[in-house]
């Protein structure tokens, strides 16, 4: 069945393939890899306002929230170690990926996704039985293992498992199960802020067991992908498999262009050195930069620090904490928005439109509080906090269409077989080093910026859609073992990186 956008194009866009209850089901199973992820965004940053858990672990910044005369509008939470707890993951998680990339490509994307599922398992122990800010932070760096190994795995294994006239919306199921795992976080953290006593933080913390639970029980049923298992020598497994994924016999054309890609995959010795390859390098700067750019728009910012952003922007605790779970469920249904449209409008519209609400947005916001909210004066009012409210999920709705979920699927998707895996570590390299970074920052930019930090990312975000404007390609419809053809060859500026290497040996040999 032809897949949609280069509706001319031979090869694996005519590939005879049904949607299957087995692709779908396997999908969904992987996917709460993205709920793993999402969860312990959301639930970080309502643990860090809860008082009783700064008591314990950082009585600094509780007492700066609590004894008048040291309160600061846009200072209440820049401190180091705070912002450690919850950057530390991301630390290392851009570690973990590169051993994720060797177990990806060796032991296959099921067996990775399951050491995601007990890795995070253990870091979540870890943080709901910690007594001290050691067992914190080591529960942090379990989690992080654990998030370094799904988003290395999962995005490959939803784009090889998916048919092409489809694989854009399923791949995009990791971005709504992260969604999804916003909200719960923030719901759950909505009712834990209500128990008395002193350990809501912990049951907080401890529920991220279920969502790891699921991706490890879902990595026990799901089979490995056709692409993983001719690619380690198991023809005729792969081959079945692809029969029952695809829900048909005549498989012998799809099988035959992965086996040539699997072959050409394993000539390759030094995979990471085989990325700086000349035919590689537009997928790589792309990946690379979406990367950046995704961090850089200052979502994790907002989703981290959602209802400490909203107690700086003068809501009462219970009000911030009812703010960020609005912002949540903008993040779920936007995401929805994403299935619906990456496949049939393609995946330029959506940055594109994004990129000029996400500008805009910020730019609103920063005029707002750069008049009203003064670091020791807050004039804001109800009215005005709604209004600031408001473009929060604007920008939030118009991140979770465009560059939250394509930010992982295209880099999923362009690579050649032969430097996918090495691929998409470097880009969960990126995306992990600079969540940190920003994880690190945020709240202490707040502190400096004050309300130029939205200006700061708003500056970002007109870059990055000047970007997508002119060098990022459509690749809607299109296999992903053809993505050379019909997209790099016929790209206005990257074609030159694939005609001199396909067309001069000397030059190949060179790259």
């Amino acid at each position: 069945m032809a897949g949609g956008g280069f509706g001319t194009g031979t090869g694996g866009g005519d590939f005879e393939a049904r949607i299957t209850p087995l692709v779908i089901i396997s999908c969904i199973l992987a996917s709460s890899g993205g709920l793993m992820f999402g969860y312990d965004v959301g639930i970080s940053g309502g643990v860090t306002s809860m008082p009783e858990f700064l008591r314990e672990f950082f009585p600094t910044v509780y007492k700066k929230n609590n004894q008048p005369g040291l309160e600061s509008n846009y200072c209440k939470y820049d401190n180091q170690g705070l912002q450690l707890f919850t950057s530390s993951l991301y630390l290392a998680a851009l570690v973990a990926t590169f051993v994720a990339s060797y177990t990806t490509k060796s032991l296959g994307r099921k067996l990775t996704m399951l050491m995601a599922g007990i890795f995070f398992l253990v870091g979540t122990v870890f943080n709901a039985a910690a007594v001290n800010l050691a067992m914190l932070i080591i529960g942090r760096i379990l989690l992080g293992c654990g998030v370094g190994f799904a988003n290395q795995a999962v995005p490959l294994f939803l784009s090889e498992v998916a048919p092409t006239r489809i694989r854009g919306s399923l791949n995009i199921l990791f971005q709504l199960m992260c969604t999804i795992g916003i909200l719960v976080a923030n719901m759950i953290n909505y009712g834990t802020s209500k128990m008395s006593g002193p350990n809501g933080w912990r049951i907080s913390l401890g529920l991220a067991a279920i969502p790891a639970l699921l991706l490890t029980m879902g990595s026990l049923i799901v089979t490995d992908t056709p692409n993983s298992l001719i690619a380690r020598g198991k023809m005729e497994e792969g081959k079945a498999i692809l029969k029952k994924i695809r829900g048909v016999d005549n498989v012998e054309p799809e099988f035959v262009e992965i086996v040539e890609a699997s072959r050409a995959a394993n000539e390759v010795k030094h995979p990471f050195r085989n990325l700086l390859k000349r035919r590689n390098r537009p997928q790589l700067v792309i990946a690379i930069c979406m990367q950046i750019f995704q961090q850089l728009t200052g979502i994790n910012a907002i989703m981290f620090y959602a209802p400490v952003l909203f107690k700086t922007l003068g809501f009462k605790s219970d009000a911030s904490l009812y703010s960020s779970a609005i912002t949540g469920a903008v993040n779920v249904l936007s995401t929805v928005v994403s299935i619906y449209f990456v496949d049939r409008a393609g995946r330029r519209v959506l940055l594109l439109e994004a990129g000029v609400q996400m500008f805009l947005s910020q730019i609103v916001i920063t005029v707002v509080l750069g008049i009203k909210l003064k670091d020791d004066v807050n004039n804001l009012g109800h009215g005005l906090g709604i209004l600031v409210l408001v473009f929060v999920c604007s920008f939030v709705a118009s991140f979770a269409w465009s560059w939250g979920p394509l930010g992982w699927l295209i880099p999923s998707e362009i690579f050649a077989l032969d430097a996918r895996s090495a691929g998409q570590s470097v880009a969960v390299f990126f995306n992990m080093l600079f969540t940190f970074i920003i994880a690190q920052a945020f709240l202490s930019m707040l502190c400096h910026m004050k309300f130029a930090i939205f200006l700061f990312f708003a500056i970002w975000v007109f870059a990055m859609t000047l970007f997508a404007l002119f060098l990022i390609p459509e690749t809607k419809g299109v296999p992903i073992e053809e993505m050379t053809e019909r997209v790099w060859k016929k790209h206005w500026f990257w074609k030159r990186y694939m005609d001199e290497v396909e067309d001069n040996p000397k030059a190949q040999a060179n790259a």
